[in-house]
């Protein structure tokens, strides 16, 4: 299974593909769509919407993971990255990619093992279970990676729970 996790930004929008065979999770491509604060927003909106649809076009994943919108204190910030998490579910339903949606605590969870984990237990855990060679940057593409290996873990639950 072939799961696209994304992680949502106007400036940055971190992706990576995990492709999990049995057991084993290997990260097949990662990175960021980067837009210039210089472009007008639904330049920046289009050219996110424009290179996801190529990752999918040359990748073919089975399921796109994306994190639930949360913010606490920052509306200023959730309102773009809002935007941007917009065109990744248009983009999922363009392609027809079963979506699944996880919380900031069940990505965590799912990764690290704690639900209040800090940003770099992430990249730490995630450049183990991927075996990078070094730590995924900026961030934004670790945290990318995190939900895709969350997608994974929860289509196989999903998959083993539809079995009985």
């Amino acid at each position: 299974m072939l799961a696209l996790g994304i992680d949502p930004g106007t400036a940055i929008c971190g992706y990576g593909l995990v492709d999990m065979q049995g057991s084993h999770l290997k990260a097949v491509e990662y990175g960021a769509i980067l837009t210039s604060p210089k472009m007008q927003p639904q330049d920046r909106l289009l050219k996110i919407h424009t290179e996801l649809t190529d990752i999918i076009k040359k990748y073919k994943p089975d399921v796109m993971g994306v994190e639930q919108l949360f913010f606490n204190r920052n509306v200023t910030t959730a309102i773009p990255v809002g935007q941007a998490r917009g065109i990744v579910l248009l983009t999922a339903a363009q392609n027809n990619i079963e979506l699944v949606e996880r919380t900031p605590l069940q990505i965590k969870q799912s990764v690290v093992g704690y639900g209040r984990a800090s940003k770099e237990q992430i990249i730490y855990m995630v450049t183990k279970i991927l075996h990078l060679p070094e730590p995924p940057k900026p961030d934004d593409v670790a945290d990318a990676l995190a939900v895709a290996i969350c997608t994974t873990h929860c289509m196989n639950s999903l998959t083993w729970r539809n079995r009985l």
